[in-house]
């Protein structure tokens, strides 16, 4: 019976020692493919190429914004590149907001290997790399989208922004590793953790969420979490029919469009002068 205890105790350790150096694997699913902006069908659109801090090549796509709308500092999901956001930016730049959306490292043609650490290390050269193009502190967005929502939050702490755009944020990675993987001491296994349940409530910005409200990957419950957790001002919405997958295809964007326009300071008639009031929406809307 107790080598039979052992037998199983040794399994399950080896299982674990695997699972610790394989999990990234599950993390990560990079397509490595890099395409052009033009033949992903965008106009005005440039290829970035800079080095991280360690020296290894990145690359994003740019596009400028228009007159003094502010830029959104994009970092994407755990799959895909940025070519398959097309889309999205096509959708952003028709409000005449720029976008700088990063590839990390093995996406889309940058090098190197992702990690926590690295895509965090990479947010910050991202960030470093749009202030070189001429774009102001109070002029950039951190914007993230699931996995990415945690590498905007982190970064939102290191850097000035203007404001963070959570696209259905998750409280870490662990979290939704338990939703797949029952019973595996995860907080033990993974190196990875993006732990944003941990980080939110440092943010000191204006803080915006947007989940879907039929999103089996992530849960709103999480998103809600994230909330509850933040500092005002703060606001989330939730889109009732959209998943996680298809937000801007049931209007998200809207909503993100409405948030933006809400910071951006108005112009009122007072004594005789202008004076600039600046507006953020609060609560949790549907």
């Amino acid at each position: 019976m107790l080598n039979l205890l052992l037998s199983l105790l040794g399994i399950f350790a080896l299982i674990g020692i695997v699972a610790r150096l394989l999990h990234r694997y599950f993390i990560y699913i990079p397509d490595r493919t890099r395409v052009a902006p033009k033949d992903a069908g965008l106009s005005g659109v440039e290829e970035i190429v800079f080095k991280a801090a360690d020296g290894t090549k990145l690359i994003a796509w740019y596009l400028p914004a228009k007159g003094t709308k502010p830029t959104l500092l994009y970092f994407t999901g755990n799959s895909g590149n940025v070519a398959n956001r097309a889309g999205k930016i096509r959708t952003i730049a028709s409000s005449g907001y720029g976008v700088f959306m990063l590839n990390y490292r093995r996406y889309g043609g940058s090098e190197g290997r992702p990690s926590e650490a690295r895509n965090a290390s990479d947010a910050v050269s991202a960030y470093d790399c749009l202030r070189a193009q001429g774009v102001a502190p109070g002029d950039i967005v951190a914007y993230g989208e699931s996995l990415g929502t945690a590498v905007a939050t982190r970064l939102s702490l290191q850097r000035e922004v203007q404001a963070l755009v959570l696209e259905a944020p998750f409280t870490s990675a662990v979290d939704v590793g338990k939703l797949l993987w029952k019973g595996f001491p995860l907080g033990i296994i993974m190196v990875d953790q993006y732990r944003t349940i941990e980080r939110i409530g440092d943010v000191n910005v204006p803080l915006f969420i947007v989940h879907g409200g039929r999103d089996e990957i992530i849960p709103l419950d999480q998103a809600r979490r994230v909330y509850h957790a933040a500092n005002e001002p703060k606001s989330l919405v939730v889109v009732p029919q959209a998943g996680h997958n298809d937000l801007y295809d049931r209007g998200a964007f809207d909503k993100v469009h409405g948030f933006l326009e809400a910071l951006r300071p108005a112009k009122v008639a007072k004594a005789g002068r202008q004076v600039e009031i600046a507006a953020a929406a609060g609560g949790e809307l549907r």
